[in-house]
């Protein structure tokens, strides 16, 4: 969609995203067009069960949904331009008299404070307090532990038929308890983002914020192609290192933001502390050195260079959340793609998505999809050959393989996905030989095999 049909975030409403990790919004459809959908999804729930991913096709309305100016708006200035719908989707169906769920989050990566990854959730019924709407705690996205009272109070996500919220992928959440006798839908779609921020891709400037919260001014400054803040360490930076290992969360999150603005003094430092045996003090230190940019990749690239397999791993997860300004370090997460240890080639596989764009990187991705065993490395392997766009050019028979035969259903539509957005012919023509070999008929079902 066109910049000039946008109806785009503000910048309060991007603000207020990154605090708290979600916005709510109702487009202007008719209320008829709501009553469709559910009424489109029952039937489906009648003929095949859950649809899980295949939901878009059998109720394609959806898709008017996230065409919308407004939708498509927000999801612009949350994930930047060209975002990519993800091919996980899922129809949550909370059944009358449900007891609910535990709060959880869906995200896998430990590296996502800044925002890569969204989902939507989109209800077509009206879905008050009492049927069981999606709860969530505002500002969770920035913690692992579950949220304590501290970081906040959980609140539900109810409203009119056609409601929709965007949340950042690693928002706490969960289905409430439906009192009532009527079912609860929510249709949740993944969205991520393809290409890195350089500047605003919401309404306004980007001006700098003045906010005391390192993390959202991280965040922010991120979000804005802005560089990351550096007046230096404020505070004793042994006592910072050392709150790290904290098993409070927000002291030692605290601490890691705080250690990022003393970047290249403070890097190494934080750098050894990568391959250390508490799991919080990994985490926690890769959080500061991602915060500091570009300042963080000579360590990091030593680290990756280490003996220590947790080391080189993290090492690899951090330089990916870095991005573009990690581009010297594009070499040996080329040579990490080779690396005895899964955990290793799956972050390098990924990094190479943000911090790649050469030769090299597509060659080395392309030959992973065809070499390695492990789904999930051949998953973040198509998905950087996707977010490298044109520049993947030279990977189209690897990545028409893949979308045909390729046993993870992930791995087969990020092939397709990459195929589809470089625009060339070979690759064009390739993705619709695709498309008429796989194509999946909606209408076939229990009782209508022809």
């Amino acid at each position: 969609m066109s910049d000039h049909t946008m109806i785009k975030l503000s910048e309060e409403q991007m603000r207020d995203f990154v605090a708290n990790g979600y916005i709510s919004l109702k487009p202007d459809l008719p209320e008829s067009f709501h009553r469709e959908i559910y009424e489109t999804t029952e039937k489906a729930f009648e003929r095949v069960g859950n649809p899980g991913n295949n939901i878009l096709p059998m109720v394609p309305q959806l898709q008017q949904v996230f065409d919308h100016p407004q939708i498509s708006g927000a999801l612009t200035g949350i994930l930047g331009e060209n975002y990519y719908l993800h091919p996980h989707r899922h129809c949550h169906f909370n059944k009358p008299s449900s007891e609910g769920q535990t709060l959880h989050k869906d995200s896998w990566s430990r590296f996502q404070h800044r925002t890569r990854w969204a989902m939507a959730f989109y209800y077509p019924q009206d879905t008050p307090v009492e049927r069981g709407p999606t709860g969530i705690v505002p500002g969770s996205h920035y913690y692992n532990g579950h949220p304590s009272a501290e970081v906040g109070e959980e609140i539900p996500l109810w409203g009119e038929a056609g409601s929709l919220t965007i949340v950042h992928y690693d928002l706490w959440h969960r289905a409430t308890p439906n009192v009532v006798e009527q079912p609860r839908y929510m249709v949740k779609f993944l969205f991520v983002r393809v290409e890195e921020p350089t500047t605003p891709t919401w309404e306004g400037e980007g001006a700098a914020w003045d906010t005391d919260n390192p993390m959202w001014n991280s965040v922010w400054n991120w979000h804005r192609g802005a560089a990351p803040a550096n007046g230096g360490v404020e505070g004793d930076s042994e006592a910072l290192l050392k709150a790290l290992g904290s098993e409070d969360e927000m002291e030692a999150l605290q601490a890691a933001y705080g250690l990022a603005r003393g970047g290249r003094d403070i890097a190494e430092n934080l750098s050894a502390l990568l391959g250390d045996e508490s799991d919080y003090v990994r985490r926690n230190a890769g959080y500061a050195l991602s915060a500091m940019d570009g300042q963080a990749v000579p360590a990091l690239m030593e680290a990756l260079s280490d003996a220590d397999v947790t080391r080189r791993a993290t090492a690899a997860d951090v330089l990916g959340d870095i991005g573009r300004a990690a581009v010297d370090s594009e070499t040996l997460l080329v040579n990490a793609l080779r690396d005895g240890e899964q955990a290793v080639r799956l972050n390098a596989a990924h990094a190479l998505g943000t911090v790649g764009g050469s030769g090299q990187s597509t060659g080395a991705l392309a030959e992973t999809l065809g070499r390695e065993e492990d789904e999930w490395v051949r998953r973040y392997a198509a998905l950087s050959l996707l977010r490298l766009g044109t520049a993947a050019a030279d990977a189209v028979p690897q990545l028409k393989q893949a979308a045909l035969t390729d046993p993870n259903r992930y791995v087969q539509a990020k092939s397709l996905e990459a195929l589809q957005r470089m625009g060339t012919s070979e690759a064009t023509s390739a993705a619709f030989e695709i498309l008429q070999t796989l194509r999946w008929c909606p209408h076939t079902g229990i009782g209508s095999g022809f």
